[in-house]
């Protein structure tokens, strides 16, 4: 457990990303919850400014924060403000909280080799935002997808690995 990492993530709803990163190697387990917003103690009717997130744990000797942005960015579009899908609010932005300077330089050169890429049809748009708390939404969203396997999403994988570009 000494190598196990945290990483926190917002692209669109919770339950889509965390249905496709549950299964990820070296990913140990996802929560689904909210960040970066005004109140505390935020509700799924009652999170003002908060995104809709999810809280990863994973084993840094089996996936590294790099491989994690990069599957990230394969699964949501990160050219949209405040959008995924149907979705459409600051709840369903494209952001990364950040922990720490490493995080930060992280995403930074992930975000360049995708922008560079050119595989999404305009620009990156996730926004960088520090880390505070992590607020776990209500248990009926804890592992959505598997609870009603047919439940909406609009996550999917969209592209091979931009690591290997």
């Amino acid at each position: 457990m000494e190598n196990y990492k945290k990483a926190y993530l917002a692209g669109g709803c919770f339950w889509g990303m965390e249905d496709l990163f549950r299964v990820r190697p070296g990913v140990i387990d996802t929560e689904v919850g909210y960040l970066g917003g005004e109140n505390q103690n935020p509700t799924y009717r009652n999170h003002p400014g908060h995104a809709e997130g999810i809280e990863i744990t994973y084993d840094a000797n089996v996936t590294s924060y790099k491989e994690i942005l990069d599957y990230f960015f394969r699964i949501h579009n990160p050219t949209t403000v405040d959008r995924q899908g149907n979705d459409i609010g600051s709840s369903y932005r494209s952001a990364l909280f950040i922990q720490n300077e490493q995080e930060k330089a992280d995403a930074l050169a992930i975000i360049k080799i995708v922008d560079d890429s050119e595989r999404w049809p305009g620009k990156i748009v996730t926004t960088l935002e520090p880390f505070t708390t992590f607020w776990p939404a209500e248990e009926e969203h804890q592992d959505y997808l598997l609870k009603k396997p047919n439940g909406y999403t609009c996550h999917f994988e969209r592209f091979g690995t931009f690591l290997q570009l």
